[in-house]
This record gives C-alpha cells, structure tokens and sequence, in this order.
C-alpha cells in the first residue's frame, strides 16, 4: 500500500520546519493515517546510506528508506509532544493517532531517541513544545 491511497485525510504543506503532512479531516485516537513505504534495505544497504534522513528502522534485518516523494509519511515531522505514533507490525511501519488530530492540524511523531540525537539535538528542537514561540 503505497501511502498517496489515503489522500483525502491528509495534505502536504508549509510548516515551522520546511514541508509538513496536515490533516484534512478529523482523525481519531487510534486511527492509522498512513504507512512509512519505501525500499526495504539490508543492514549493509543502510551502511551505504547512512547519511540519509528518512530510514526507519523495521528490525535488526530490515529499514525501511522512505525518501520517495510518493512516501507521503516523509513529511510528518518531529515533535516532542506528538500526536501521532509509529506502530510496526508484520514489517509495515503504520503512523497511528494518539490522540484526536483536527483539521488543519499538523501530524507529527517523536521520531526516537537515536535520530534525535544525531540529526535534531545538535541544530536545536523546532517543534511547538521546544520552540513555542516559532512561527509555523
């Protein structure tokens, strides 16, 4: 299932980081909004890209590159307080509702500790708990 199948839940737009995936409608808590989709890579194919921003790791044999435009979840941006979760079952990487997301709402997931480490810590945190001033 490629994730542009459940475009009318979602728009891409500007947000307070660059691009950001936006609900079109009201999602609830528990609902999945789309899959992380893009090549599966081995462990040595990840080496090769390690320097690439949208791998998702799916378990110790499997990350998932979602640098394709058509992997709308691409744009679902960081944040410290989300209101949206990776779930990973069978292999498939899921981005759920934590809670009740708006309309016009931005969907954003804490994208770990390891990415947030390496790639988000060292510029400074944007998102609205870290940066609530920002404008968006």
């Amino acid at each position: 299932m490629r994730s542009s199948s459940l475009g009318d839940t979602y728009r891409v737009g500007r947000s307070r980081t660059g691009l950001g995936l936006f609900a079109t409608r009201l999602i609830e808590k528990g609902e999945f909004i789309v899959e992380y989709d893009g090549p599966r890579l081995t462990n040595d194919e990840v080496e090769e890209r390690r320097n690439t921003r949208y791998l998702f790791t799916v378990n110790s044999r499997w990350t998932v590159d979602g640098s394709p435009r058509w992997n709308l979840a691409r744009y679902i941006n960081h944040c410290c307080r989300p209101n949206a979760e990776a779930v990973i079952t069978r292999g498939r990487i899921r981005i759920k509702a934590r809670k009740r997301i708006r309309p016009g709402d931005e969907i954003a997931y804490h994208y770990g500790k390891s990415y947030f480490d390496a790639f988000i810590a060292p510029k400074g945190c944007k998102c609205p708990k870290c940066e609530p001033g920002a404008a968006g």
